[in-house]
Protein backbone atom coordinates (compact mmCIF):
# COMPACT_ATOMS: atom_id res chain seq x y z
CA UNK A 1 0.00 0.00 0.00
CA UNK A 2 1.20 3.44 -0.93
CA UNK A 3 0.68 4.97 2.89
CA UNK A 4 2.96 2.09 4.21
CA UNK A 5 5.67 2.73 2.19
CA UNK A 6 5.33 6.46 2.84
CA UNK A 7 6.00 5.60 6.33
CA UNK A 8 8.18 2.74 5.88
CA UNK A 9 10.30 6.12 3.76
CA UNK A 10 9.90 8.44 6.47
CA UNK A 11 10.51 6.19 9.12
CA UNK A 12 13.92 5.65 7.12
CA UNK A 13 14.90 9.21 6.76
CA UNK A 14 14.12 10.09 10.50
CA UNK A 15 15.64 7.02 12.30
CA UNK A 16 17.76 5.00 9.54
CA UNK A 17 15.44 1.96 10.56
CA UNK A 18 12.61 0.78 8.68
CA UNK A 19 10.03 -1.96 10.05
CA UNK A 20 9.09 -5.17 7.88
CA UNK A 21 6.19 -7.54 8.31
CA UNK A 22 7.55 -11.34 6.89
CA UNK A 23 4.87 -13.42 6.03
CA UNK A 24 0.82 -13.32 6.21
CA UNK A 25 -0.92 -14.74 8.89
CA UNK A 26 -1.81 -18.54 8.20
CA UNK A 27 0.82 -18.66 6.51
CA UNK A 28 3.44 -21.79 6.84
CA UNK A 29 6.09 -20.68 9.27
CA UNK A 30 9.42 -22.48 8.77
CA UNK A 31 11.25 -21.49 11.57
CA UNK A 32 11.94 -18.10 13.63
CA UNK A 33 12.34 -14.67 11.75
CA UNK A 34 16.57 -15.18 10.30
CA UNK A 35 18.85 -12.82 11.99
CA UNK A 36 22.72 -12.51 10.10
CA UNK A 37 24.97 -14.57 11.60
CA UNK A 38 27.06 -11.83 13.34
CA UNK A 39 23.86 -11.00 15.17
CA UNK A 40 23.70 -13.43 17.82
CA UNK A 41 20.47 -13.99 19.70
CA UNK A 42 21.33 -13.35 23.47
CA UNK A 43 19.11 -12.16 26.50
CA UNK A 44 18.60 -8.86 27.48
CA UNK A 45 22.03 -7.18 28.55
CA UNK A 46 19.82 -5.15 31.15
CA UNK A 47 16.99 -6.72 32.04
CA UNK A 48 15.51 -3.58 34.16
CA UNK A 49 16.29 -1.09 31.21
CA UNK A 50 15.60 -3.50 27.94
CA UNK A 51 12.44 -4.91 29.36
CA UNK A 52 8.95 -3.35 30.25
CA UNK A 53 7.34 -6.82 30.39
CA UNK A 54 7.33 -8.70 33.73
CA UNK A 55 6.77 -12.65 33.42
CA UNK A 56 4.72 -13.08 30.02
CA UNK A 57 2.45 -15.79 29.58
CA UNK A 58 3.07 -18.11 26.34
CA UNK A 59 0.63 -20.70 25.22
CA UNK A 60 2.77 -22.85 23.21
CA UNK A 61 0.23 -25.26 21.03
CA UNK A 62 -0.12 -26.85 17.77
CA UNK A 63 -2.70 -25.37 15.64
CA UNK A 64 -6.56 -26.41 16.40
CA UNK A 65 -5.81 -27.53 19.69
CA UNK A 66 -7.98 -24.87 21.74
CA UNK A 67 -5.56 -22.53 22.34
CA UNK A 68 -8.33 -19.94 21.54
CA UNK A 69 -11.06 -21.18 24.00
CA UNK A 70 -8.13 -21.45 26.33
CA UNK A 71 -7.08 -17.55 25.43
CA UNK A 72 -10.54 -16.83 25.95
CA UNK A 73 -10.35 -17.99 29.16
CA UNK A 74 -7.20 -16.46 30.57
CA UNK A 75 -8.46 -13.33 29.26
CA UNK A 76 -11.63 -13.18 31.49
CA UNK A 77 -9.30 -12.90 34.63
CA UNK A 78 -8.94 -9.33 36.21
CA UNK A 79 -5.26 -10.09 35.57
CA UNK A 80 -4.40 -11.66 32.96
CA UNK A 81 -4.82 -9.93 29.75
CA UNK A 82 -4.68 -12.21 26.66
CA UNK A 83 -5.20 -10.73 23.08
CA UNK A 84 -5.57 -12.42 20.01
CA UNK A 85 -3.06 -14.02 18.07
CA UNK A 86 -0.31 -11.22 17.91
CA UNK A 87 2.42 -12.99 16.03
CA UNK A 88 5.32 -10.56 16.92
CA UNK A 89 8.38 -13.07 16.05
CA UNK A 90 7.34 -12.05 12.58
CA UNK A 91 8.22 -8.03 13.26
CA UNK A 92 11.78 -7.71 11.96
CA UNK A 93 14.41 -4.58 12.17
CA UNK A 94 16.10 -3.72 9.30
CA UNK A 95 19.55 -0.78 8.84
CA UNK A 96 18.58 1.82 6.35
CA UNK A 97 22.41 2.84 6.51
CA UNK A 98 25.59 1.76 7.71
CA UNK A 99 25.14 4.69 9.68
CA UNK A 100 22.15 3.03 11.57
CA UNK A 101 24.04 -0.21 12.03
CA UNK A 102 27.57 1.82 13.45
CA UNK A 103 25.25 3.42 15.46
CA UNK A 104 23.72 0.49 16.95
CA UNK A 105 26.74 -1.24 17.07
CA UNK A 106 28.19 1.60 19.21
CA UNK A 107 25.32 0.73 21.66
CA UNK A 108 25.63 -2.14 21.60
CA UNK A 109 22.57 -3.45 20.05
CA UNK A 110 22.77 -5.73 17.16
CA UNK A 111 20.06 -6.93 14.93
CA UNK A 112 18.33 -9.38 17.56
CA UNK A 113 18.62 -7.26 20.10
CA UNK A 114 16.38 -3.95 18.31
CA UNK A 115 13.79 -6.74 17.30
CA UNK A 116 13.68 -8.01 21.18
CA UNK A 117 12.97 -5.06 22.27
CA UNK A 118 10.98 -4.16 19.32
CA UNK A 119 8.70 -7.17 20.48
CA UNK A 120 8.73 -6.20 24.11
CA UNK A 121 7.32 -2.80 23.54
CA UNK A 122 4.72 -3.96 21.20
CA UNK A 123 3.65 -6.51 24.04
CA UNK A 124 3.96 -4.38 26.78
CA UNK A 125 1.70 -1.33 25.12
CA UNK A 126 -1.14 -3.62 24.76
CA UNK A 127 -0.78 -4.98 28.30
CA UNK A 128 -0.82 -1.29 29.23
CA UNK A 129 -3.88 -0.45 27.37
CA UNK A 130 -5.72 -3.67 29.20
CA UNK A 131 -4.58 -2.55 32.52
CA UNK A 132 -4.25 -5.68 34.04
CA UNK A 133 -1.14 -7.68 35.38
CA UNK A 134 -0.06 -9.60 33.32
CA UNK A 135 0.09 -10.88 29.29
CA UNK A 136 -0.37 -13.52 27.69
CA UNK A 137 0.67 -14.97 23.57
CA UNK A 138 -1.11 -17.66 22.29
CA UNK A 139 0.43 -17.70 18.43
CA UNK A 140 0.55 -21.38 17.58
CA UNK A 141 3.72 -20.70 15.52
CA UNK A 142 5.41 -19.71 18.49
CA UNK A 143 6.21 -23.27 18.96
CA UNK A 144 8.64 -22.99 15.61
CA UNK A 145 10.68 -19.70 18.22
CA UNK A 146 10.41 -20.87 22.07
CA UNK A 147 14.11 -20.91 21.95
CA UNK A 148 13.85 -17.07 21.10
CA UNK A 149 10.51 -16.21 22.90
CA UNK A 150 12.84 -17.84 25.98
CA UNK A 151 16.19 -15.91 25.25
CA UNK A 152 13.69 -12.79 24.57
CA UNK A 153 12.01 -12.87 27.80
CA UNK A 154 14.42 -15.04 30.19
CA UNK A 155 11.20 -14.69 32.39
CA UNK A 156 8.42 -15.77 30.39
CA UNK A 157 6.59 -18.64 31.38
CA UNK A 158 5.24 -21.60 29.40
CA UNK A 159 2.03 -23.56 29.31
CA UNK A 160 1.75 -26.39 26.61
CA UNK A 161 -1.55 -27.08 25.37
CA UNK A 162 -2.06 -30.22 23.75
CA UNK A 163 -5.10 -31.99 21.86
CA UNK A 164 -5.34 -35.64 20.37
CA UNK A 165 -2.91 -35.51 17.29
CA UNK A 166 -5.68 -36.91 15.53
CA UNK A 167 -8.35 -34.65 16.84
CA UNK A 168 -6.07 -31.89 15.53
CA UNK A 169 -5.47 -32.89 12.14
CA UNK A 170 -9.17 -33.12 11.69
CA UNK A 171 -9.58 -29.79 12.58
CA UNK A 172 -6.90 -28.46 10.71
CA UNK A 173 -7.96 -29.72 7.48
CA UNK A 174 -11.62 -28.81 8.23
CA UNK A 175 -10.66 -25.30 9.15
CA UNK A 176 -9.63 -24.68 4.91
CA UNK A 177 -10.64 -28.52 2.80
CA UNK A 178 -9.49 -26.48 -0.36
CA UNK A 179 -5.86 -25.55 0.86
CA UNK A 180 -5.35 -28.84 2.33
CA UNK A 181 -6.57 -32.42 2.22
CA UNK A 182 -6.66 -34.92 5.13
CA UNK A 183 -3.07 -36.33 4.26
CA UNK A 184 -1.58 -33.31 4.50
CA UNK A 185 -3.68 -31.45 7.51
CA UNK A 186 -2.07 -34.30 9.35
CA UNK A 187 1.41 -33.91 7.77
CA UNK A 188 1.14 -30.01 8.76
CA UNK A 189 0.07 -30.91 11.95
CA UNK A 190 2.39 -32.51 12.65
CA UNK A 191 5.11 -29.79 12.18
CA UNK A 192 3.93 -27.80 15.42
CA UNK A 193 3.40 -30.92 17.35
CA UNK A 194 6.95 -32.05 17.15
CA UNK A 195 7.61 -28.53 17.64
CA UNK A 196 6.09 -27.98 20.79
CA UNK A 197 7.08 -31.47 22.24
CA UNK A 198 10.61 -29.90 21.36
CA UNK A 199 10.07 -27.12 23.95
CA UNK A 200 8.34 -29.55 26.76
CA UNK A 201 11.82 -31.06 26.55
CA UNK A 202 13.67 -27.98 27.08
CA UNK A 203 11.42 -25.38 28.84
CA UNK A 204 10.00 -25.19 32.38
CA UNK A 205 6.08 -24.94 32.16
CA UNK A 206 2.93 -26.65 33.05
CA UNK A 207 1.16 -28.56 30.78
CA UNK A 208 -2.77 -28.90 30.05
CA UNK A 209 -4.96 -31.11 27.64
CA UNK A 210 -7.87 -29.88 25.48
CA UNK A 211 -9.94 -32.79 26.60
CA UNK A 212 -9.09 -31.84 30.43
CA UNK A 213 -10.17 -28.30 29.89
CA UNK A 214 -13.43 -29.03 28.22
CA UNK A 215 -14.08 -31.94 30.33
CA UNK A 216 -13.66 -30.63 33.84
CA UNK A 217 -12.53 -26.59 33.04
CA UNK A 218 -13.02 -25.67 37.19
CA UNK A 219 -9.92 -28.47 37.88
CA UNK A 220 -8.16 -27.30 35.24
CA UNK A 221 -8.34 -23.11 35.52
CA UNK A 222 -7.19 -23.85 38.71
CA UNK A 223 -4.40 -25.70 38.13
CA UNK A 224 -3.16 -22.88 35.35
CA UNK A 225 -4.19 -20.19 38.16
CA UNK A 226 -1.98 -21.55 40.69
CA UNK A 227 1.26 -22.18 38.61
CA UNK A 228 0.83 -18.39 37.03
CA UNK A 229 0.41 -17.28 40.91
CA UNK A 230 -2.75 -15.57 40.32
CA UNK A 231 -5.63 -16.46 42.35
CA UNK A 232 -8.84 -18.65 40.47
CA UNK A 233 -11.76 -16.69 39.40
CA UNK A 234 -15.27 -18.28 38.84
CA UNK A 235 -15.87 -15.80 35.90
CA UNK A 236 -12.79 -17.87 33.94
CA UNK A 237 -15.81 -20.50 33.00
CA UNK A 238 -17.89 -18.03 31.35
CA UNK A 239 -15.71 -16.02 29.44
CA UNK A 240 -18.25 -14.09 27.74
CA UNK A 241 -18.37 -12.75 23.75
CA UNK A 242 -15.20 -12.49 21.86
CA UNK A 243 -13.75 -8.89 20.45
CA UNK A 244 -11.71 -10.48 17.97
CA UNK A 245 -13.62 -13.21 15.83
CA UNK A 246 -11.57 -13.35 12.70
CA UNK A 247 -9.47 -16.14 10.84
CA UNK A 248 -5.74 -15.95 11.15
CA UNK A 249 -6.04 -14.55 14.88
CA UNK A 250 -7.41 -17.72 16.60
CA UNK A 251 -10.63 -19.43 16.11
CA UNK A 252 -13.53 -17.74 15.01
CA UNK A 253 -15.87 -21.09 15.01
CA UNK A 254 -19.45 -21.18 16.68
CA UNK A 255 -18.39 -23.25 19.53
CA UNK A 256 -15.58 -20.27 20.69
CA UNK A 257 -18.44 -17.51 19.96
CA UNK A 258 -20.73 -19.22 22.60
CA UNK A 259 -18.71 -17.64 25.56
CA UNK A 260 -18.93 -20.37 27.74
CA UNK A 261 -16.68 -23.84 27.67
CA UNK A 262 -18.46 -26.74 25.68
CA UNK A 263 -17.41 -30.31 26.04
CA UNK A 264 -14.88 -31.42 23.00
CA UNK A 265 -15.94 -33.57 19.85
CA UNK A 266 -15.15 -37.57 21.10
CA UNK A 267 -11.92 -38.93 21.19
CA UNK A 268 -11.04 -40.68 17.84
CA UNK A 269 -10.49 -44.64 17.78
CA UNK A 270 -7.32 -46.08 17.57
CA UNK A 271 -7.97 -47.06 14.09
CA UNK A 272 -9.08 -43.84 13.40
CA UNK A 273 -5.19 -42.31 14.25
CA UNK A 274 -3.22 -41.77 10.60
CA UNK A 275 -0.07 -43.52 10.51
CA UNK A 276 1.86 -40.75 10.75
CA UNK A 277 0.78 -39.59 14.00
CA UNK A 278 0.80 -42.67 16.06
CA UNK A 279 4.30 -42.50 17.57
CA UNK A 280 3.27 -38.60 18.77
CA UNK A 281 0.35 -39.98 19.60
CA UNK A 282 1.95 -42.45 21.97
CA UNK A 283 4.45 -39.65 23.23
CA UNK A 284 1.74 -37.44 24.48
CA UNK A 285 -0.35 -40.29 25.82
CA UNK A 286 -3.34 -40.85 24.15
CA UNK A 287 -2.15 -43.99 22.35
CA UNK A 288 -0.91 -47.02 24.25
CA UNK A 289 2.93 -48.07 22.76
CA UNK A 290 3.33 -51.47 21.30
Amino acid sequence: MNWQRTVNNALVRFTGFQLNRVGKAGSTPAAAPAVAERDPVRPPADPAADRLLTAPIFILSPVRSGSTLLRAVLNAHSMLHAPHELHVRRLTVSFGTSLSEKAMDALGHNRADLEHLLWDRVLHRELVRSGKSFVVDKTPANAFAFERIATCWPDARFVFLLRHPASVARSWHEAAPDRRNAEEAAADALRYMKAVQRARRALTGLTVRYEDLTGDPETETRRVCDFLGVPWEPGMLSYGEQAVIQKGLGDWKDKIQSGVVQRGRDLPASEQIPEILRPISVTWGYLAGS
